[in-house]
């Protein structure tokens, strides 16, 4: 079966919730949409507020206190807030992943090598058996490896090892000073080893929210090897179906997963910085024209809050001092600019309450996008 590139568009949007909004519960959605990226505090309340019917953020707020919604680094080794019941499995997966990007660059210059890494990583989870700072991290590892390793040890260990970040309050439950308390896990592979299966439930639990997809997908979202991955779906024949894409390229899929027609109507919203689904493929066009990736993903990595019109990006979005100001990049149709109307006034209402200048300290992207359409939606 070949499916057509806007279809695969309709696709992602409906497994991630965004065709409309859902009458979930906050740990239902989360679990749906599998990973809310979370470099940014308020990316995934954002996220869910673009995915529920009357979202209320103290019911995320209440998930991550209770610690049923989670957040620590996981996949593309950043952070993400996942369902408490994902998060063993995912960090499992990511184990090869970890151990390379993290007991490696600034290990071994500080004269740290990956087995020394390895022998604290017990003996830090102990530590954190309760919320400890970054502070109180650095200070136990100065006490067993000196002050001039400290800093690299902890560079590493606070990505590898299997730490969760504790709410230390504020608008949107985490401050800019990380606390962190020992994740329940019960197997932690070492080296480049990793749990049997581990991997396979992360590629099922990706195409359930991100799929059709190709392996150089699923590969992109969670930053893992192409290899293993493709001898992940070899060990779940059965499981997935193959589809053709646009392009030929051979696409896997959980059979009966939807796939609404591709002429259903895609509501305008008003996406998060990092939203998942801009980054959770390595063809970035399933919602991105390849003509805005660079103006809405910058070289940094910084991934700006966006407009999204008819399943696509179209222009970016910040708050400012009276309101939401919208950039288009293109001419958008008086329909478009009214529904970003109404989502740019429940956006303001959302953060009136949070966070008035939230990604305020991104603003100087915005010097730099091309002459554009602009408006401003008052709060």
């Amino acid at each position: 079966m070949k499916i057509t590139a806007r279809a695969l568009n309709r696709a992602t949007l409906s497994r991630q919730l965004l065709l409309e909004r859902a009458p979930l519960s906050v740990l239902e959605a989360t679990r749906r949409v599998v990973a809310l990226q979370a470099q940014h505090a308020g990316s995934p309340y954002l996220a869910l507020w673009n995915r529920l019917a009357g979202f209320d953020p103290r019911d995320l707020d209440d998930a991550f206190a209770a610690s049923s919604v989670v957040k620590a680094t996981l996949m593309r080794i950043t952070l993400h807030a996942v369902h408490a019941d994902d998060y063993q499995a995912f960090r499992q997966a990511m184990q090869p992943t970890l151990y390379a990007a993290r007991l490696g660059p600034r290990f071994a210059p500080a004269g740290l090598t990956p087995a020394d890494g390895e022998e604290l990583v017990p003996q830090l989870r102990t530590f954190a058996d309760r919320p400890r700072t970054g502070a109180e991290m650095e200070t136990w590892l100065e006490r067993r490896l000196g002050v001039e390793k400290k800093a690299a040890a902890w560079w590493g260990l606070r990505a590898y090892a299997p730490l969760l970040h504790v709410p230390t309050g504020g608008p949107w439950s985490f401050g800019t000073r990380p606390s962190f308390v020992a994740a329940p896990i019960d197997s932690i592979p070492t080296g480049r080893s990793t749990v049997p299966g581990a991997l396979q439930t992360l590629v099922l639990r990706y195409l359930e929210g991100f799929g059709p997809a190709s392996v150089a997908d699923v590969a992109q979202f969670s930053m893992t090897q192409r290899a293993p991955v493709r001898e992940a779906l070899r060990a779940l024949d059965g499981a997935v179906e193959q589809l053709e894409g646009p392009d030929g390229t051979e696409l896997f899929d959980l059979p009966g997963a939807p796939r609404p027609p591709a002429d259903t109507p895609a509501p305008p919203r008003l996406m998060a910085m990092w939203d998942s689904t801009m980054l959770a493929y390595a063809d970035r066009g399933r919602l991105i024209p390849p003509d805005y990736r660079r103006l809405v993903i910058r070289n940094n990595g910084d991934v700006l809050p966006t407009l999204l019109v008819d399943g696509q990006v179209a222009g970016v979005w910040r708050p400012v001092e009276n309101g939401i100001e919208a950039t288009a990049f293109h001419d958008l149709p008086p329909g478009a600019w009214d529904g970003l109307a109404a989502e740019a006034h429940s956006l303001a209402a959302l953060l009136a309450d949070r966070d008035p200048r939230l990604y305020s300290r991104y603003g100087h992207w915005w010097a730099k996008l091309p002459d554009a359409r602009v408006r401003l939606f008052p709060g």
